[in-house]
C-alpha cells in the first residue's frame, strides 16, 4: 500500500518509538517523584541505553532486509521494554521499570534522589520534544508533497 509505505520509510518509525519510551519514562519518573515521601517506595527506571541499542539494532537490521529505510521496525524486547503490534501494525511500547542502584537509603527506607529524578525528568522531556518536532516536520512535508504545494 503507498500510504503505509510512507508512514514506515525513513525515519518516521525511529521518531514514533522513541517518543513513545520518552511518554513511558516520563511516567515512570512523575511516579517517582510523587512518590519522593512514601516510606519503603523504592524508585522505579527504564534504561535509556538499553533502548537506544535495541532501536539502533533494529534500524540496521530493516536496512538489512529491505536494503534501504523502508520497511517495518522490529525492536528486540528487553528486560524492560517490550514492542507489540496492534491490530493496525502500530508498534506500541509497554515498559516493566527495574529498580535503581546506588541510591542512599534514608531512615524511612526510601531509595529516593530528587535532583537525579528532576535532572532524568528533564532529560526525557528534552528527548520527546526532540523526536515529536521531527516527527511533525516529517508530517507537514508529507502533507505539502501530498497536496502538492510548494
Amino acid at each position: 500500500m503507498f500510504i503505509d509505505g510512507l508512514v514506515n520509510s525513513d525515519s518516521t518509525p525511529v521518531l514514533e518509538a522513541a517518543a513513545q519510551f520518552a511518554a513511558r519514562r516520563q511516567d515512570v519518573l512523575v511516579h517517582n517523584i510523587a512518590n519522593i515521601s512514601t516510606p519503603n517506595f523504592q524508585q522505579r527506571t527504564l534504561d535509556i541505553r538499553t533502548f537506544q541499542d535495541r532501536l539502533a539494532e533494529a534500524v540496521d537490521s530493516r536496512r538489512q532486509r529491505f536494503g534501504g529505510n523502508r520497511g517495518d521496525l522490529d525492536i528486540r524486547d528487553s528486560r524492560e521494554v517490550r514492542s507489540v503490534r496492534d491490530a493496525s501494525g502500530q508498534i506500541r511500547l509497554e515498559v516493566n521499570p527495574g529498580t535503581p542502584s546506588g541510591n542512599i537509603l534514608f531512615h524511612d527506607r526510601n531509595d529516593r534522589d530528587l535532583e537525579r529524578s528532576m535532572a532524568d525528568l528533564a532529560e526525557t522531556v528534552a528527548s520527546f520534544r526532540v523526536a515529536t518536532d521531527l516527527f511533525r516536520t516529517r508530517m507537514q512535508l508529507l502533507q505539502t508533497a501530498i497536496s502538492e504545494r510548494v
